[in-house]
Order: structure tokens, then C-alpha cells, then sequence
């Protein structure tokens, strides 16, 4: 049995080990760019989505006249076959290269044809009987193909990110609930401000992140309009007549989404303000969580110099030097996770702005921003529910004594006594150390005792009502 084979470009010859399944243009690209070593079989959603926009492209071509039935079969077959998984470890191409996607898309095309050829019998690199670009590409360029797989991959992996926040949300929800008895001080400026419940504090945490499930959904609408059929610049040189709308249909049926055309496909092929939008809500969404571990952090400090109203679940000694110190290591993580992500959002609105006429040649580092991206948040909201949400506990005696010893309480006595006394107290009880109780009651004597139980109820702390 051969070991190499000899496969050629209009470059010249190279030889290739006999058993891979890329072709001359992949070893090309392997050869010229080594930037994040990270290649496409990482991302097995785009490898895939590659596979469905081929399969797509064959049956169009197929309907059309453009390509033999049975070889557009074999093509569909070996579509499949990539679609799976079966040939994840020859899509190689480092996830950043040159060339606006071509390399990724050769990459795709190289594979599909060799699966193709073994189904009819064939060797690997019999060209003849299925090549690369003019069956496996017919009718396509990598400015449609490229960019049209990676939207079907970004919409197929916003399911799983959209799915791990929405159990986060859900997480905090069950905390907003078990803690919704706790009495707290509520802080502003990182001042005392009013007592609240940690249940209504942590019922905003799940709040303020389910609003962002809203903004993916309509992300995911955004990228479902395609350039499909617009080959190199949009004007569909090349495809033949009503190929745009066939092809389209049938990646409807292969996908299961929503797809449409775009109106305009010189337009479509050069804008990525749908990537940019999608990374906006995705750094919007990495802000957020990164206040919340901020947060989390702060209500979790000492455990005896800090606030220490919660605590975190302790993962790992935290000092190599420190005996007994534990640090809140999963917010800190999701922070830098979310700094990630805001970062990867420059790139995308850089690479987004840097395209030129007809085409934007960046969008390879706009997918591994946003591939990235995913990936990330996914896993820091997986990691942030199940290694310290689930487990967080309240400190409420603390935190109950924290309100009762605050000036902050003062402000209840604005409607009963008015603000500048209020105000007196306050400065009173802060310069002797004094609570506000003993200054208010028992020393001025401006409130009697009913009243100070009515207006300092448990419940009137937690969720109060107007009392004068």
C-alpha cells in the first residue's frame, strides 16, 4: 500500500500521507499559518455546519441540472458522515488564517470529496470523478459558503450558552427564595443605605440575567439571514438561476432553523453587523456577570474583617503561606473570563470596521472571537452555578445585627420625624458610637416604643410600607 500521495494546485505538486482525507490546499494552509494553535476540529459545530452547507449546495446543484444525481448522492453521503463527527480530526486549519475563510473552506471541500470518492469506490485524490472546487464547491465561493456555516454554527451553539445562563438565572432564583426571610443592609457607594431581604438581592441577580436571554434570541434572528448563492461578491456569478433560493430551502430542512436570504446579497456579503451586534450582547452579558461575582465577592469578605453576609463554598486552600484562608476562586474566575470576552468584542468591532468593498477579509478572528466567546461564558456560567451558587449559605444573624446596629435605619424615621432631625440623630449616633435606637428613644426620647416596634418590624425592614 502507497504511503504518500501526490496531489497539485496551480502552485505546484506536494505530497500528502496516503491515508489523510485534506487535500493539497489544507497542507498549504497548515504549512503557512501557526497564530492560536487551535484548529477547526475544536469547534465541531462550524466543522459540522461546514458539512450542511455542502450537503446543501450538492442538492441545489442537483435540482438544478448543475451536477450528476448520483454524484451529488455521494457528495449528500459523505455531508453526512462529516456532520456527525466521523472526520473531526482532519479538519485541521488553524482557527485564524489569511484569505478571508478560503482555507477553512478548501479544508471542508478536500475532506468532503475524499469521503465521496471512498463511497463510489475510489481512491483518495482521484479528482477526476469528485473534486474539490468544481463539485463539492459548484455554485459556491468561500464569501458565501464560509460565512453562511459559520452562522448556522453560531445559532446552533447560542442553544447551549443560552441554556447554561438560563439555569444560572434559575440558580439564583432558588437562593432568592431560601434567602427571602434574611434581613440585610443594602448598600450604596459601598455605604450603608436601607435594610432589604438577601432574598430580593439575590432575585435581581437572576433577574438582571434573564433579560439577557431576550437579547440572544434576538441575535440568533439576526444570523439567520444568509448570503447563500452570492458566490464571490454577491452578484451569483457562477450560480445558476434560483440556486440562492433552492439552496436556501434546503438548508431549512437540513438545520432545522429559520433561515431567509438576504435582500441584497452584495450587501450581505460584506457586513458583519450582525457579529457585532451578537458580541455586544454577549460583552453586555460578561458585564453583568462580572458585577454579580463582584458583588458576590464583596457580601462573602472577611470572614471576620469584611462584611461576611454569605458564604461561598470553600474549593481549595487559598494561601500558600496563609493558613486557613480561603479566596472566593470561581467569581474570581468568571472575572477574568468576562474580561476575556469584553476584549473579544474590540476585536470584532475592529475586524468588522477593517473590511473593505466587496468583502471583509477578517472575519476568520471574528469567529474565534465569537467562537470563543461562547465557550467561554458557557462554561463560567456552568461553573458559576454548580461550584458556589448552589452552595451559597447566609450568615443571618450577622447580617441581621449589621441593620440593627446601622445608622442607615435612620432613614425610616424621615416620615415620623422629618428629615434634618433624622439627619441629627444620625450625626449623634455616629460620633458617640451610640445606636440609633438609644439616641431616638432612650436618651430624646422623640419616639415612643410602640412606635419604634411599628416602624422596626421584621417585615416592615424587609419589604416596607408607609409610616408616619
Amino acid at each position: 500500500m502507497p504511503t504518500s500521495r501526490l496531489e497539485h494546485d496551480f502552485l505546484g505538486e506536494r505530497s500528502l500521507p496516503a491515508d489523510v482525507y485534506y487535500g493539497i490546499q489544507t497542507l498549504r494552509a497548515l504549512e503557512n499559518f501557526h497564530i492560536t494553535g487551535i484548529p477547526l476540529k475544536s469547534e465541531p459545530l462550524f466543522v459540522q455546519a461546514l458539512a450542511y452547507v455542502k450537503k446543501g449546495a450538492a442538492l441545489a446543484n442537483r435540482d438544478l441540472g448543475v451536477l450528476d444525481p448520483v454524484l451529488a448522492e455521494c457528495i449528500a453521503r459523505a455531508c453526512d458522515r462529516v456532520a456527525a463527527g466521523e472526520f473531526d480530526d482532519q479538519f485541521l486549519t488553524d482557527m485564524i488564517q489569511g484569505g478571508a475563510g478560503t482555507s477553512v473552506n478548501m479544508n471542508a471541500n478536500e475532506v468532503i470529496a475524499n469521503v465521496a470518492l471512498e463511497l463510489m469506490g475510489k481512491s483518495k485524490g482521484e479528482y477526476e470523478f469528485c473534486h474539490p472546487n468544481n463539485h463539492v464547491n459548484c455554485s459556491q465561493s468561500t464569501n458565501d459558503a464560509y460565512p453562511t456555516a459559520f452562522r448556522i454554527a453560531l445559532s446552533n451553539k447560542l442553544v447551549g450558552y443560552r441554556q447554561a445562563l438560563e439555569e444560572l438565572a434559575e440558580a439564583f432564583a432558588r437562593k432568592g427564595e431560601e434567602f427571602r426571610n434574611v434581613l440585610k443592609m443594602g448598600r450604596t457607594q459601598l455605604q450603608d443605605a436601607v435594610p432589604m431581604s438577601m432574598g430580593d438581592e439575590f432575585r435581581a441577580f437572576a433577574t438582571n440575567l434573564r433579560e439577557e436571554l431576550l437579547r440572544i434570541e434576538d441575535s440568533r434572528r439576526l444570523i439567520h439571514e444568509i448570503n447563500m448563492g452570492a458566490t464571490a461578491i454577491g452578484t451569483r456569478v457562477n450560480a445558476p438561476d434560483g440556486y440562492a433560493e433552492r439552496v436556501t430551502e434546503h438548508l431549512r430542512t437540513i438545520t432545522g432553523l429559520d433561515l431567509s436570504l438576504a435582500g441584497d446579497l452584495i450587501e450581505a456579503t460584506y457586513d458583519t453587523g450582525a457579529y457585532v451586534q451578537l458580541s455586544g450582547v454577549l460583552k453586555r452579558t460578561a458585564v453583568k456577570l462580572s458585577k454579580i461575582c463582584n458583588d458576590l465577592r464583596l457580601l462573602s469578605s472577611g470572614p471576620r474583617t469584611g462584611i461576611n453576609e454569605i458564604n461561598l463554598p470553600a474549593l481549595q486552600p487559598g494561601s500558600s503561606i496563609m493558613p486557613g484562608k480561603v479566596n472566593p476562586v470561581v467569581p474570581e474566575v468568571v472575572n477574568q473570563t468576562a474580561f476575556y470576552v469584553i476584549g473579544a468584542d474590540l476585536t470584532v468591532t475592529m475586524a468588522a470596521e477593517a473590511g473593505q468593498l466587496q468583502l471583509n477579509v477578517m472575519e476568520p478572528v471574528i469567529s474565534f472571537a465569537l467562537f470563543t466567546s461562547i465557550s467561554y461564558l458557557t462554561r463560567a456560567c456552568h461553573t458559576l452555578r454548580e461550584k458556589c451558587v448552589v452552595g451559597i449559605t447566609a450568615n443571618a444573624a450577622h447580617a441581621e445585627s449589621l441593620v440593627r446596629n446601622s445608622i442607615g435605619i435612620v432613614t425610616q424615621l424621615n416620615p415620623v420625624l422629618g428629615y434634618e432631625t433624622a439627619a441629627d440623630i444620625a450625626k449623634e449616633a455616629l460620633r458617640t458610637g451610640k445606636t440609633v435606637y438609644d439616641v431616638a428613644v432612650v436618651e430624646r426620647q422623640l419616639l415612643s416604643q410602640e412606635k419604634w416596634d411599628e416602624i422596626f418590624t421584621f417585615e416592615n425592614l424587609i419589604r416596607p410600607h408607609f409610616i408616619k
